[in-house]
């Protein structure tokens, strides 16, 4: 049985514990609110790049660009070399948010033989790391600071690896929040884009003689300058862009959020744990004192014995 002594400083170390716990809580809190306005406030831009390149290839749906499937038709054959951009925390202490990206990232990785791996996060370096997995480029201090500038050089370096062909397809592994309680793990393919994500998917099927006919009189009501193909390469920068942020930012609200849920599940269990403490204390403390009164009754009826044998 445990001493009094060591159940108060059980006591003392969990109230301790719980303040950093409640403190985290509020911090990863105001995190999560500041994140989710940033997210806000971007969505409407990025959302614009979307329509730009939704009407462009409505007006000339069959138009020839590097950056969507078309080219697959050249590579059916072929092994393709496909890049990863993986996105963990900095940090542990997040419940099961680390874990179930890495899951889902070691199983993508261990079913392609020709991969590169682009990481955003302390955590997932040190785990492939640990796996003697080769990590191509680490993109240190973006998982706690997402911003715009971030994601334009992540969305360059992919977009130029794609450019000189030195990958066919690239991937980011993010986290989406489903709702405050349940988030879930998304893989979204970057590139090369589709244009049927785009465009309805009546429009691209139709007839290519049909097209033919009809092309001219749809390009002059459309003025591309200096080219289509400028055009839709400054596009698609940015397009790619803003999905590298949406998934940095709301990789990070996942974040936040997970330990936000984390921090106060284990205030909760700090506050159960003090709770049975405290009656154990109690019921230790109070044995002792009923044994104290035992034992000073019990002095006191020697003292009396040996009193009234002195006056026999």
């Amino acid at each position: 049985m445990a001493s009094v002594k060591e159940i108060q400083k059980r006591i003392k170390s969990i109230n301790d514990t719980m303040k950093i716990t409640k403190a985290m809580y509020m911090i990863s809190s105001t995190k999560l609110r500041k994140a989710k306005e940033r997210l806000g406030g971007t969505e409407p831009f990025f959302y614009g790049l979307q329509d730009q390149i939704s009407r462009i290839l409505e007006e000339l749906p069959y138009v020839e660009n590097m950056y969507f499937d078309n080219r697959e038709e050249d590579k059916k054959n072929t092994v393709k070399k496909k890049g990863y951009i993986v996105i963990t925390a900095d940090k542990g202490m997040a419940g099961s948010y680390n874990h179930n990206i890495l899951k889902t990232s070691k199983a993508l990785m261990d079913s392609d033989e020709n991969y590169k791996l682009y990481l955003v996060g302390e955590m997932g370096r040190h785990y492939f790391e640990r796996e003697n997995m080769i990590v191509s480029e680490h993109f240190s201090y973006t998982a706690q600071n997402p911003t715009v500038y971030r994601a334009k050089m992540i969305a360059g370096k992919a977009l130029r690896r794609f450019e000189r062909d030195e990958l066919d397809e690239i991937y980011i592994v993010f986290t989406r929040m489903i709702n405050g309680i349940k988030e879930d793990v998304d893989v979204k393919q970057l590139l090369p884009l589709m244009k049927h994500h785009f465009v309805d998917q009546d429009l691209l099927s139709r007839n290519n003689n049909v097209y033919q006919e009809e092309e001219a009189e749809l390009t002059k009501e459309a003025y591309f300058h200096p080219s289509v193909d400028d055009v839709i390469k400054k596009l698609v920068y940015n397009y790619i862009t803003g999905i590298v942020y949406g998934a940095l930012v709301e990789s990070f609200t996942c974040e936040q959020n997970s330990r936000m849920i984390a921090m106060q599940s284990a205030t909760d269990n700090a506050k159960a744990i003090l709770r049975e403490l405290s009656i154990e204390y109690n019921r230790i403390r109070q044995a002792e004192i009923t044994q104290e009164i035992t034992e000073i009754i019990a002095g006191a009826k020697a003292l009396k014995k040996k009193r009234n044998r002195r006056g026999d």
